[in-house]
This record gives C-alpha cells, sequence and structure tokens, in this order.
C-alpha cells in the first residue's frame, strides 16, 4: 500500500503547505453562507468503530517520525495554523491527538490540506463546521500544559447532519474525525470547537426579517459534477422523500441521474399514486431547463421541510421524477455565443469565429453542442412511430397507443441517451410528461396550464422569438408549427400512456447567468401548476371477482382512440376534461364492462373509477392476426444490437476501468502521499 503518513513518508513533514489567510474575513463569509443552508436529518451510517488498516498506518507512521525527535515535555504553545486561526482559542499543544510533532508536520498533512479545500469540494455545504471541528483534532486547546479533547457530542451531532454531503462526491468521512477515537465525552471533560460560531449564528439569524424567502438558491449555471452532487445532496437532505438513482446503469450515456419524489424505490408502495417526469437538456446547448430542474429539486425539497402545504400535497399525492440533463455529454461540449456572433457579423472587418475567445453563459450557439457524444439529435433519435400511425389510421380497429417498435429501428444508430430513456419510459407508469427545451409550447389542456400559469408565455406579444404564438396565447399544435420523425414526445404518446408536452423556454439557449433568478421566477408557478395538473380526469383499479388486480387492461373513452392500460398492481390514470363520459374496460380473457361518469368543472383531484371483469372463455379474434397486440409491444431491442455495439471497455480479465473521483486531483498532484483514506472502496 501506499504511504499514508500525514507527512511526507521519509522526512517526516519537511513538505510544508502554508496558506495564511485573514481568518476573521473567510468566518464572515463562512457565516453568511451558512445562512442559506438548511440542515435535515438524514439517516445516519454505522459508525465505524477502530481503527481501519489505512488509519492504524497513518498512526503508526507519525509516531515512527516522533520517536525519532528528541523530545521535551510538552507545553502549550501558541495557535499558528493558518486555516485554524479564527478558533476561539489561542494556544494548542504539539504533538497532537493524530501524533504530529509541530505545526510543522500538521500543515504537511493530507488532513490538514482537506480541511483548506473542503469548502470548495462540499459546495460550502457543513462549512465552517467541518473545518472548524478538523481543527479541533489538527490543533487541540492547551491548558496549564493539557490538551483538551473536541467533545464526541458534537463530533456525533455533525457527522449526522453532514455525512450526505461526503457521499454526494463520493468521499469517505475523514478518519480523523472518528468521534470514538479522537474525540472527548462531556464527563471527561472536552471543548465545543462549535460553540462560537453557534451564538454567531443565532444572533444573526436573530436579526433576519421574517419576511425575507424561507427558500434561498444559488442562481448559478452547474457542471455535470457539480449538478450530479446537488442532487445527491438534495436527496440526502429529503431521504424521507426522495432518492437518486440512475437509468443508465452501463454509464453507457453519460450521467443520467434522477431525482425521484418517491419515499422509496419500491414501485408497489404507491398504488393510485400518478407518475410524473420533468426532462430538460434534451440538446445539451439548451440549458435553461436543465437549472430550472436542478433549482426545482432543491426548492420542493426545502419547501417540503419548512412545511409548505401545497408542496407537501404535491409530494405526498404524486411521484416526481426529474431528469435534469438527458444529454451531459453535449452540455459539456462548448458551443460558440450566438450573441457575440450576432455582434460580429453586424460589424465590416469580422474576425474569424475562431478567433472569439468566450466563456460561461457566453459560449451559446444554435447547433454545437446540440447532438450528444455521437452526434446524435436525440429528438430525432426515437422509433417513428408516426409513420406508422399514419399508414394505418383508416382503419376503425388500429389503435394511436402502444404502438410496437420496429424491429428494422434496432439496426440503425441508437444513442445511449435515447436506449435508457426508452426502456425508463416503459419501466414506469408515467402520465405525464414535460420536455424542457430553449427556442420558439407544444395536447392542448396540459400546455393551456403551463402557459397561464407562466408569467410571460400567454401573452401577445409579436415582440417574442419571431411571434410564432401570439395568435394561439403561447401554445401551438407541434405539427403545425413544424413536423420531424423520431421526437421523444411522439414516443410517449404513441407507445405509452404518457402524455408529453414540450416547453420551449425561450429564444436564448444559453442565456447569462443574472438571467436565471428571473426565468425562475417565470416558470416556477408554471412547472407547480403543471405537477398538479396530473390529478385531472379519473383513476381507478381493475380487478376480477376474486379481487386479483388486472395487469394491462384496457380503458377506452368513447370519442377518444387513444386508450390507456392498468400498470403492473391493476391501477390506472386517465387525463380527461370535465364533462360527461363513457369509460369502458377490457382485458384478454375478461369480461367487457362500461360505465358512464360526470367529472363537474370544480372537481379539484381525480374521480375514483373502478371496474370488476369476470373471466370468460378466450375466442380466436381475427384482430389478433391483423393488428399489433400487447405481447409485440413487449419486444424491445428483440436481436440484442444495442447491447452488443454498447459493451463497455475493459482492462484484461474482464474488470472495467474504474477512474478515482473527480476531487482526487486535489490530493494527487500536491506532491504529499495520497489519503486513500478518503476513497470509499478502500
Amino acid at each position: 500500500m501506499a504511504g499514508l503518513s500525514t507527512a511526507a513518508s521519509h522526512n517526516c513533514g519537511a513538505l510544508r503547505f502554508s496558506r495564511v489567510r485573514d481568518a476573521s474575513r473567510r468566518q464572515r463569509k463562512e457565516v453568511s453562507v451558512l445562512r442559506v443552508v438548511i440542515i435535515i436529518q438524514p439517516k445516519e451510517r454505522k459508525r465505524v468503530v477502530g481503527a481501519s488498516r489505512s488509519s492504524r498506518h497513518v498512526i503508526q507512521e507519525t509516531r515512527r517520525c516522533s520517536n525519532s525527535v528528541a523530545g521535551d515535555k510538552p507545553t502549550c504553545t501558541e495557535l499558528n495554523l493558518g486555516y485554524c486561526n479564527d478558533m476561539e482559542y489561542s494556544s494548542t499543544i504539539f504533538p497532537n491527538i493524530l501524533g504530529h510533532q509541530s505545526r510543522l508536520d500538521a500543515e504537511s498533512g493530507a488532513e490538514y490540506l482537506l480541511l483548506s479545500v473542503i469548502h470548495g469540494l462540499l459546495n460550502g455545504e457543513c462549512s465552517p463546521e467541518i473545518r472548524l471541528l478538523g481543527c479541533s483534532v489538527l490543533a487541540s486547546p492547551c491548558k496549564d500544559g493539557k490538551m483538551i479533547k473536541p467533545c464526541r457530542s458534537t463530533c456525533d451531532a455533525l457527522r449526522k447532519d453532514c455525512a450526505h454531503a461526503f457521499e454526494s462526491i463520493d468521499m469517505a468521512w475523514p478518519y480523523f474525525l472518528d468521534c470514538d477515537r479522537f474525540f472527548a465525552s462531556d464527563q471527561e471533560g472536552c471543548v465545543d470547537p462549535l460553540a462560537g460560531l453557534k451564538a454567531r449564528q443565532e444572533l444573526e439569524m436573530s436579526s433576519h426579517s421574517h419576511d425575507e424567502p424561507s427558500t434561498i438558491i444559488q442562481f448559478i449555471y452547474t457542471s455535470n459534477t457539480q449538478m450530479y452532487s446537488l442532487l445527491k445532496r438534495t436527496a440526502a437532505k429529503c431521504s424521507q422523500i426522495s432518492h437518486v438513482y440512475s437509468i443508465d446503469a452501463a454509464r453507457r450515456a453519460g450521467i443520467c441521474w434522477l431525482l425521484s419524489s418517491a419515499r422509496t424505490q419500491d414501485s408497489t408502495s404507491y398504488v393510485m399514486e400518478p407518475e410524473i417526469k420533468l426532462v430538460a437538456n434534451m440538446h445539451g446547448n439548451e440549458v435553461l431547463g436543465r437549472q430550472l430542474l436542478v433549482y426545482m429539486a432543491q426548492y420542493l425539497c426545502s419547501e417540503y421541510l419548512l412545511g409548505n402545504q401545497r408542496i407537501q400535497t404535491i409530494i405526498n399525492t404524486t411521484r416526481i421524477h426529474i431528469l435534469a440533463s438527458m444529454n451531459p455529454d453535449g452540455y459539456e461540449l462548448p458551443p460558440q455565443s450566438n450573441q457575440e456572433v450576432n455582434n460580429v457579423n453586424r460589424k465590416k472587418d469580422k474576425p474569424p469565429l475562431s478567433a472569439l475567445n468566450l466563456n460561461g453563459h457566453l459560449l451559446n450557439g444554435w447547433t454545437n453542442g446540440r447532438t450528444n457524444a455521437q452526434n446524435l439529435d436525440l429528438n430525432r433519435n426515437f422509433p417513428d412511430l408516426t409513420s406508422v400511425f399514419y399508414r394505418n389510421r383508416r382503419s376503425r380497429h388500429y389503435r394511436i397507443d402502444h404502438i410496437p417498435i420496429p424491429d428494422a429501428y434496432w439496426f440503425g444508430k441508437v444513442a445511449p441517451e435515447t436506449y435508457a430513456v426508452m426502456k425508463w419510459i416503459r419501466s414506469l407508469p408515467f402520465v405525464q410528461s414535460a420536455s424542457l427545451h430553449g427556442g420558439d409550447m407544444v395536447l392542448k389542456q396540459l400546455a393551456r396550464t403551463y402557459a397561464d400559469a407562466h408569467e410571460t408565455m400567454s401573452n401577445n406579444d409579436t415582440e417574442r422569438c419571431g411571434a410564432n404564438f401570439y395568435r394561439t396565447r403561447g401554445i401551438i399544435n407541434g405539427a403545425l408549427w413544424y413536423s420531424f420523425a423520431g421526437g421523444m414526445s411522439d414516443f410517449n404518446y404513441l407507445h405509452t400512456n404518457c402524455l408529453e408536452i414540450t416547453v420551449e423556454l425561450g429564444c436564448d439557449k444559453f442565456p447569462s447567468e443574472a438571467e436565471l433568478y428571473p426565468e425562475w421566477k417565470r416558470n416556477k408557478e408554471a412547472l407547480l401548476s403543471f405537477m398538479e395538473s396530473v390529478h385531472r380526469g379519473i383513476k381507478g383499479v381493475v380487478t376480477d371477482l376474486d379481487g386479483n388486480r388486472i395487469k394491462g387492461a384496457t380503458i377506452s373513452v368513447r370519442g377518444i382512440k387513444k386508450d390507456v392500460t392498468t400498470a403492473e398492481d391493476g391501477d390506472y390514470w386517465r387525463l380527461l376534461n370535465p364533462g360527461t363520459h363513457i369509460l369502458t374496460a377490457t382485458a384478454k380473457g375478461y369480461s367487457r364492462v362500461s360505465k358512464r361518469v360526470y367529472l363537474p368543472h370544480n372537481l379539484n383531484k381525480a374521480g375514483r373509477v373502478d371496474f370488476l371483469l369476470e373471466k370468460v372463455p378466450i375466442e380466436p379474434d381475427i384482430d389478433d392476426h391483423l393488428f399489433p397486440t400487447v405481447d409485440t409491444w413487449e419486444r424491445f431491442d428483440p436481436y440484442n444490437q444495442f447491447e452488443r455495439f454498447g459493451e463497455p471497455d475493459a482492462r484484461e480479465g474482464g474488470i472495467e476501468r474504474q477512474e478515482k473521483p473527480w476531487w482526487w486531483n486535489y490530493f494527487s498532484q500536491s506532491g504529499i502521499s495520497p489519503p486513500n483514506w478518503l476513497l470509499r472502496s478502500v
């Protein structure tokens, strides 16, 4: 194993990292950041008792260094560690708890380096608490020549609150913050290193006006790593109502991580709760929707915990799945600034586009970054079910739902992102969906819900985005706007129960960070109203006479060709407008049952309509030979074309290459022994 000593392995601390700063200024900054952090109490991981191999190696290595130094009787000395100079005490003692013999030894170790960068690694969360707690171990207070250990109760509470922040970046809890090994109980006599910080926070919070917003969000752009970390931290804060999962187990499609409002991943626990999905960043250069969904995830979590009744109702009655970035690879590509290009084009002496030095939101464009890493447009990569529908639309018996995927589709180029999303859509009984794009709303009632709740979308503004929608109050039939094959919305509508709208958020695909908060204000209410609209219409359960729930039963509405089918547990959801409707439930091998229902205009939740079907003998039907059936719908990648095409790279012996976490470079390039104790797999 590589050397794990707290100092350089052979010279016992000859390598020094000195970072002296203005402690009071840093202290004020971190307190101001802490004001906006909402601390939740996630489930605490089991505490590791005893020393790990790597931890024991650390102590042994430092003790070897201490034995080589002629030691005098330890005495109190002035605290002079740059990142620890704002502690509430001014004297410390060496050797410290970890065996560092001097300030130089302490500053040369990976522990001190971690404390110096922890604020940035955790994006301000649990900072400065983690730093202060670590400093109380590296430089414990000294009184009358004796060391005073930090309090174990403080360590336990902080680990309970902040373990999720380390998990979100795939970092293990630091060994030197082991509450059992390096901290003392109140009875033994200890010091609370966070006492002063807590007092300042209470004073700071007491000065706030109660009229200020209860949820504060940082409106900035996030990288793929930062986005994933935010989703993980959000799910950890609200672990009782949410979790993060990936729809791309083989990691062929980049990140593709989702936040779900489900309280567990067990779908059987949510009979009669409708599923809704929000998808963004399908085109990598259309990024506003991506940020709005990241903000919405944080908002739902925070407001739920703060007792917002509207948000609690939405979460407790709906399963919300948020896919903030469907095309993370495209997002990372550097498109050119549309605004800068327009400015350059107006000049007579135009420099070449390659001469533009653009960063951040200025890296904007209409084509660069639109596609994925394989140069495939994901919104043209789904099966062309529209052509299948038009070929059979004149048939009286032909359905326009659950159209099977043509086998020929699998012999073309199927993007890994498309494959993952199709499997995801087929695996859950989604009722409705919104795909957020950027550019010039394309399901009329659902679109109307979003547009009317938006601050400006339904305005008759002829100056907005080429005046495409000013006569229709912000919505349009997509086919009347422009049509194309292979779109995700058509796949949802023609292949599953789900109704999906496309939301075009604006003309600027990559607005500046200054526009993110105004855009959030314009879209927040629309997104919430859209989530609530899933409870419009009817829902119910289809069972047989013995009470067994029937999967795959068809629920049809007279006058509407699109049917829906029951989910795994026999439940269904059908979006309907107010009025009188005639519903029919059928299933192979069962009787046919029809009901007349009336939905009043003031109905604020879905009406309950259950069906009881009687088993009957199965008779051959000529339609089974002429038209697709549910059995055909089950065929997905029947020739295993995609799996052969997308096998992950492997080293010799068939073991996939495992990469270090993104933060590893902070330590590997510093010249110290790598802190393997921070790796969760060790």
